[in-house]
């Protein structure tokens, strides 16, 4: 059986903001589910995001150039 992939429910990441659809071992619980990832559910890409930062990296002035 196919499954439209843009039928299933989404949510947004409580840690990167980034959606996520519906997995089939979320399906019990997927009320309770906040997070997309184990990494975002720990906190590391929290930490990366963080050091990435801290170096200049993401200046979003410097996206503009």
């Amino acid at each position: 059986m196919a499954h439209n992939k843009a039928t299933l429910p989404e949510k947004i990441c409580a840690a990167c903001a980034r959606p996520f659809a519906w997995r089939r071992k979320w399906a019990r619980d997927w009320d309770q589910v906040r997070f997309c990832s184990d990494a975002c559910r720990s906190g590391r890409r929290d930490v990366a995001l963080a050091e990435k930062t801290a170096k200049g990296r993401l200046d979003p002035a410097a996206r503009g150039r």
